[in-house]
């Protein structure tokens, strides 16, 4: 490498390709494009596409990552110098850098703040250490027998042996070993020649995930990316997936943008929960990310789970993906009984009550049935702690407003208004309601109750004395598994610890307040929930029962007691598409002060794209830190179909930059398809 001069007057420039082309990082919508910048002879060798870089910008030096070197610059003025190199790593490849463009682009957002989701931050220790050394695994024949159950589970891994790009949307059956099945997947790529990069929602599902890699494709094979490494050690195992030492890598949310070589499979498990979609700018769900990876690089991808999302079955809809699914006797013989609430008239003789009983007869006789056989039972509970609660006094039907039908409860503090003290109160629209009449039974009686895990904890400890009662989630600590003994677990959902055989039984409690949480996907949440806490249940061959407290004429509660999760999403889907909610359409949330929101609607961006309906706007509170009487957000939904999803990303991204490029001082939040609609 040439010594740098002194002055920069004396500096030259690189002889070949003296132009780079520089991604900068500057958060300004108007100036989302990449920068020309000279090359100087000393800078010439590490240069290189991909590094890190300082680059000055407006009179300031800012970070940056080369994107490529070309002869000349369509640039009729003076290119200014790289400063420096920040490093001669090449972080950033063109397949991620291209992703990332592309992730931007669907978004509405900025390429610096996607490559700031993709590229971890710089630890200069990890980087000087020497590469480690990896054997090269040893791969044998792919074990098929567990993808035997599933008729297009075979071929499947052929396709991934033979690097085809395969896109398949798996229905994991009841039980389902679903890290050992991943991980034969992951095997059948490496033994192609390829990489396997799988995403989980949690920390739990990681280390399951890498122990049963590592069981098939070796130790050294496998690494885990996750933000609880801490920096040095997620730097260090991130540059050995850059570097080429691993072909396959399990990870959470970020780990959708490793840099692996010759991408064979992309999977993603249990896409519908929430811990997918990445909460900071521009808000892309891991789901999008991996489609759009595995369209560019010619991957298979796989979306699997227990339960299935509109999204995932949108894609068999169109075309793009085949299902993955066992036939009806499959399911049937490893599913659990289900049972709900109501469902034959012999159930509602035997117990009157059972409709309005928070725990009927039907679950105390599965519990105390899976206790005498020796097995565990889990209860699911929607909240944590202690929740408290208003129904009917009557019939306990719980207690909603006339006006928006959210739950009432009785204020108590600041939350206490001057107009209408000790008046119950809607949690949704904070509305009084001064005359209550039960819509079910007509009763104007209220009756407090307390729900949540730790109440509920304590009354089972009272209902079934000398049995131990352990609890899991909400604030208690998660249990990482439970041994094959009779106990109870009472956790909250996502917290359900595994047990060594299954559980003998599931309850599920409180199904109403899982189905009353005003949202878009609650039914599609519910059933997730519901069936990731069934399936840690042992078949019904082997007295396996599931008793769900929610009314049995319920169609989430059909599905469930069919375990038919197909069926329900096709079902979402179709409602969506009737009322024009994705993903059935495109659409965009628009945030932010009244006069910001206006200024956006009424761009000439989005007043020249066609077909756009404006949902709102509607008041959503005040930002952070501001008066809430002087300063309310607002809230716009712009959808339009989904051909025209780009047009309006592309609308929506011009209209912020002419807003940046004025200089506006109000920001504007905005979400390309959120994943939460309330």
């Amino acid at each position: 490498m040439t010594r740098a001069s002194r002055t920069r007057g004396e500096w030259r420039q690189a002889t070949t390709l003296p132009v780079a082309r520089v991604a900068v990082d500057v958060p300004l919508a108007h100036l989302d494009r990449p920068f020309d910048y000279r090359v100087p002879d000393h800078l010439d060798e590490d240069a290189v596409p991909g590094v890190r870089l300082r680059v000055r910008f407006a009179g300031r030096l800012v970070d940056g990552y080369l994107l490529e070197r070309v002869g000349a610059s369509g640039h009729g003025g003076r290119l200014t110098w790289i400063e420096r190199v920040v490093s001669p790593e090449p972080v950033l490849t063109a397949e991620v850098a291209a992703l990332c463009r592309a992730v931007a682009d669907r978004t509405a957002g900025l390429l610096c703040d996607v490559l700031r989701l993709a590229v971890p931050p710089r630890h200069a220790t990890a980087e000087a250490e020497p590469p480690a050394h990896r054997e090269a695994p040893s791969l044998g024949p792919v074990d098929r027998s567990g993808w035997a159950r599933y008729p297009r589970g075979p071929a499947l891994l052929q396709a991934l042996e033979a690097g085809r790009a395969a896109h398949a949307v798996w229905q994991a059956l009841p039980g389902e070993a679903w890290a050992a099945r991943l991980a034969e997947a992951a095997a059948a790529a490496a033994a192609g020649g390829r990489g396997a990069l799988l995403v989980v929602p949690g920390q739990r599902d990681v280390d399951a995930l890498q122990a049963a890699c590592a069981a098939r494709v070796g130790a050294d094979g496998v690494v885990a990316l996750t933000a609880d490494l801490g920096p040095a050690e997620r730097y260090r195992r991130w540059l050995a997936v850059r570097r080429g030492a691993v072909r396959v890598v399990v990870g959470t949310r970020a780990a959708a943008f490793a840099p692996l070589h010759g991408l064979g499979l992309l999977a993603i498990w249990d896409d519908g929960d929430d811990l997918h979609a990445e909460p900071r700018a521009p808000y892309p769900h891991v789901r999008d990310v991996l489609v759009l990876r595995a369209h560019a690089a010619g991957a298979a991808l796989v979306v699997g789970g227990t339960a299935r999302t509109a999204e995932a079955q949108l894609l068999v809809e169109s075309g793009w993906a085949r299902e993955v699914v066992a036939d009806r006797a499959t399911v049937r013989a490893s599913m659990p009984r289900v049972t709900a609430i109501g469902e034959t008239d012999g159930q509602l003789a035997r117990d009157p009550h059972s409709r309005v009983a928070r725990m009927p007869a039907v679950a105390f006789e599965a519990g105390r049935a899976a206790l005498a056989a020796g097995r565990p039972v889990l209860i699911q509970v929607p909240h944590g702690g202690y929740l408290p609660w208003l129904a009917c006094a009557r019939c306990r039907e719980p207690a909603r407003c006339r006006h928006c039908a959210g739950p009432l409860a009785i204020p108590a503090g600041p939350e206490r208004g001057d107009d209408a003290p000790g008046l119950p109160q809607c949690r949704w629209c904070g509305r009084a309601e001064p005359g209550f009449r039960c819509g079910a039974c007509g009763s104007r009686r209220l009756r407090a109750s307390v729900i949540g895990s730790r109440r509920t904890a304590e009354e089972l400890g009272r209902a079934f004395p000398g049995t131990t009662v352990r609890s899991s989630g909400g604030g208690a600590a998660v249990l990482g598994r439970v041994r094959a003994q009779p106990e109870l677990v009472v956790a909250t959902p996502g917290a359900e610890p595994p047990a060594d055989g299954g559980y003998g039984a599931a309850l599920l409690v409180d199904g109403w307040a899982m189905l009353a949480r005003p949202d878009l996907r609650v039914a599609e949440e519910t059933l997730r929930r519901w069936l990731a806490a069934a399936a840690l249940v042992v078949s019904h061959t082997e007295g396996g029962r599931v008793v769900v407290m929610a009314d049995s004429a319920l169609p989430t509660v059909q599905a469930l007691v069919r375990w038919d999760p197909v069926g329900h999403a096709a079902t979402e889907l179709r409602s969506r598409a009737e009322v024009g909610f994705p993903p059935a359409v495109r659409m965009a949330a628009v945030e932010g002060s009244a006069g910001a929101v206006a200024e956006v609607l009424a761009s000439g961006e989005i007043a020249r794209l066609a077909g756009v309906e404006v949902l709102g706007p509607v008041e959503i509170g005040p930002g952070i830190g501001a008066d809430p009487e002087n300063e309310m957000r607002e809230r716009a939904l712009l959808r339009v179909a989904r051909a025209e999803g780009r047009a309006l990303a592309a609308a929506l991204a011009a209209a912020q930059a002419a807003r940046t490029a004025r200089k506006a001082s109000e920001p504007v939040r905005v979400r390309m398809d959120p994943h939460e609609i309330g």
